[in-house]
């Protein structure tokens, strides 16, 4: 996954020109965007990155066997799997009144300009 730095401002202003039609983002572009290194920090931290690994490793079918094999509690796991979510990097699956997170990013670009 290819991660972008703007600021609110710069990143403001590229959606507007995108949607003005002013700007076409040519391919290999991020999709994602931070506004600073201490951000990306904080959503792939390295207590996420463990989950993540877990969530590869154990498969699990559901957010309750996913806090019995991880020790964190259900709320916090639902609240960190939906910001990471958010970003493209899991995908919370609906099954049979459950969900089940399967990551999607493995591999993380990031690129800052000054």
């Amino acid at each position: 996954m290819k991660i972008g730095i703007l600021s609110k401002e710069d990143y403001r202003k590229r959606t507007i020109t995108i949607a003005k039609g002013e700007y076409k983002p040519r391919k290999g572009e991020p999709k994602v965007w931070f506004e600073s290194m201490e951000s990306i920090g904080q959503i792939l931290s390295g207590q996420n990155q463990k989950l993540l690994k877990l969530i590869m490793d154990s498969r699990p079918v559901s957010l309750t066997e996913l806090e019995k094999t991880s020790g964190r509690k259900k709320s916090n796991l639902s609240r960190t799997l939906k910001t990471l979510s958010n970003y493209g990097i899991v995908d919370l699956v609906r099954e049979k009144g459950t969900v089940r997170p399967v990551v999607k990013a493995t591999e993380f670009t990031v690129e800052l300009s000054l």
